[in-house]
């Protein structure tokens, strides 16, 4: 017999929430508390990137009270299993990945295990369990670092995956926890296209589907949600932007090596339209970004496409996730430090999306892919989450 389990996916680079404690986190929680009441999962996962933020050192603390604070609020009290994961062990830099994963399971989803990757068994879940620290060791969970040869010419970063497997009334699956690296440079990125730091994603994401592909047993059906930091083809989009312009291409003194790029109008008192140094992608039109959130931006959404063979999306209906302003007053604004892109996604294996149940004629809500908060101030990063009705099988 099939039945349905309502599942609610939530991926959150949460870096900025651990340096600018306070309103942000308050209204960050409010805003993932309301989607649990409007949705009302029987299974929520939640996926944590940046865990302590830049400062990380100092921010682990207010890190593991805001863990703390989730599992222990009202409103979670009806979710009486939770397996919650957080590597917060940044003094082994080799394997620190800043990754943080919560798992909750409502008092009336029956007949739910997880994957133990030692003995390679599932095991029926009951009651809490919390590890914080390296993980190493831990059987419940599987956690990387991407070796430092993926990115040789650019800084090893705290980049890499987490996975957890589930059975859910006999219908198995993995949860992975992304994070792939970053532009660091604006100037780079606009060198090639695609660029040398989209061609480092590739290469790790394809590591991530294959480990996950070819590990651990049978494959399953897999979701991959995190900040996979996909960017907009920088060479092509500036084109685009800077078509009727004068350019001017400023160097450092003595040297030849690209300071900064401006592009002015030919007329109209040469006002500035782009503005582009290393961590500056200032454009004079931001509102492209959120008119008709950004529809018009997704042609150059190009590096999920070198993997349609394995990985599917639901339709990007919402604005680019990253960078938002980190200004309380500021919601809707993004700052001018990159170029806005879809940074935070839901990606599924095609095995995952034939589980989804779409909308019928009971009035379903069926799948819903969208960002939280997006009229609050959530951080530099807009939490995306994917809610839908998982079909299984009861027997």
């Amino acid at each position: 017999m099939e039945t349905r389990t309502d599942v609610l996916l939530i991926t959150a680079n949460v870096g900025s929430l651990f340096d600018n404690v306070g309103e942000i986190q308050s209204g960050w929680l409010q805003e993932f508390y309301a989607t649990i009441q409007r949705h009302r999962p029987q299974f929520i996962a939640l996926h944590f990137q940046e865990v302590g933020g830049k400062d990380y050192m100092l921010n682990m603390g207010h890190a593991e009270n805001f863990f703390r604070s989730i599992e222990s609020s009202g409103e979670m009290k009806t979710y009486d299993r939770t397996c919650i994961y957080v590597d917060n062990q940044f003094k082994a830099e080799d394997r620190f990945t800043a990754l943080g994963s919560m798992y909750f399971i409502h008092a009336s989803l029956k007949d739910v295990y997880q994957y133990d990757f030692a003995v390679k068994d599932f095991k029926v879940v009951s009651g809490q369990s919390k590890f914080v620290g390296s993980l190493d060791g831990v059987a419940t969970v599987e956690k990387e670092k991407f070796p430092k040869n993926f990115w040789p010419d650019f800084k090893w970063s705290r980049k890499g995956f987490m996975r957890t497997r589930w059975l859910i009334h006999n219908q198995g699956l993995d949860l992975v926890n992304v994070h792939l690296f970053h532009d660091a440079s604006n100037l780079i990125a606009c060198n090639s296209s695609p660029s040398v730091y989209s061609d480092n994603r590739r290469t790790a994401l394809r590591y991530v589907i294959d480990r996950v592909s070819h590990s651990a047993g049978s494959t399953l059906p897999f979701f991959l949600f995190g900040d996979f930091n996909f960017r907009l083809d920088a060479l092509s989009l500036v084109q685009d932007l800077s078509t009727a312009t004068d350019v001017q291409t400023v160097t450092k003194d003595g040297s030849n090596e690209v300071e900064k790029i401006i592009w002015e109008e030919k007329d109209n008192d040469h006002k500035v339209v782009l503005h582009i140094e290393t961590k500056l992608f200032d454009y004079l039109h931001q509102s492209v970004f959120r008119q008709d959130n950004g529809q018009a931006l997704l042609k150059y959404d190009k590096e999920v496409a070198a993997f349609h063979d394995v990985i599917r999306e639901e339709e990007i209906l919402f604005p680019p996730s990253y960078p938002y302003s980190e200004d309380y007053s500021e919601p809707t604004q993004y700052m001018t430090t990159r170029c806005p892109a879809w940074c935070d996604r839901v990606l599924l294996s095609p095995a995952a999306q034939r589980l989804l149940h779409r909308c019928d004629d009971e009035g379903d809500m069926g799948v819903v892919y969208n960002t939280l908060g997006p009229n609050i101030c959530m951080g530099d990063h807009k939490p995306v989450f994917l809610f839908f009705s998982l079909k299984t099988k009861c027997f």
